[in-house]
């Protein structure tokens, strides 16, 4: 089931989410919606957050960045395979030089700037059967990571940009949180009244 994508000024974006139990109630299914409502949206990454739950959970798929020719061979093997759920992540370290690269956000459609970011990761957290990993990424998967976690500590892309790009962001981000935007899949506005579009 495709769910609403919340918009940017949604207090729920700003919210540190909550961790959650092997318990939790439909988890499965949510899961699996998540994974739909990602893929209609066309993003690579979708944090529960983002469809207005609080909690610490997210998913991430790396592969439409496989057909990117600025990759070698061997990265794009390696984004067209990563598919993961992270459930109670915590990232233990970030390191190695930051670098740049141009994101954006379902919550925050038609806005992308350049986030710096360090490109290697460590990360504990507990896959769909709540079993403990801790593994170590790098590059695009490091990133997606990184931004995905940012949205389970409350923290947008946007929070990341220098001052003027913030002031220069404004008018757009208020247009996007009163839902005078043109997007293909379905959102809520925090703005306004249940209007999905």
């Amino acid at each position: 089931m495709k769910l609403p994508i919340v918009a940017y000024g949604d207090p729920v974006l700003k919210k540190k989410a909550v961790e959650i139990t092997s318990d939790y109630d439909g988890l499965n299914d949510l899961i699996s919606n998540m994974y739909e409502t990602m893929y209609c949206a066309y993003g690579v990454g979708l944090a529960a957050p983002q469809i207005g739950r609080s909690i610490r959970l997210f998913l991430v798929d790396t592969s439409p960045f496989s057909e990117d020719d600025s990759f070698t061979d061997d990265e794009k093997q390696a984004l067209s395979e990563f598919k993961k759920t992270f459930i109670n992540p915590e990232i233990m370290e970030e390191t190695g030089q930051e670098w740049a690269f141009n994101e954006g956000c379902l919550s925050i459609p038609n806005v992308r700037e350049d986030v710096f970011r360090k490109p290697n990761i460590k990360i504990r957290y507990q896959d769909e059967n709540f079993k403990t990993h801790i593994d170590t990424y790098d590059g695009l998967i490091a990133r997606v990571i990184q931004h995905e976690y940012d949205h389970i500590e409350g923290v947008l892309f946007t929070d990341k940009v220098s001052s003027l790009k913030k002031r220069l962001l404004k008018s757009k981000l208020n247009s996007i949180s009163k839902g005078k935007i043109q997007v293909d899949y379905k959102m809520r506005f925090p703005k306004i009244s249940n209007k999905n579009f």
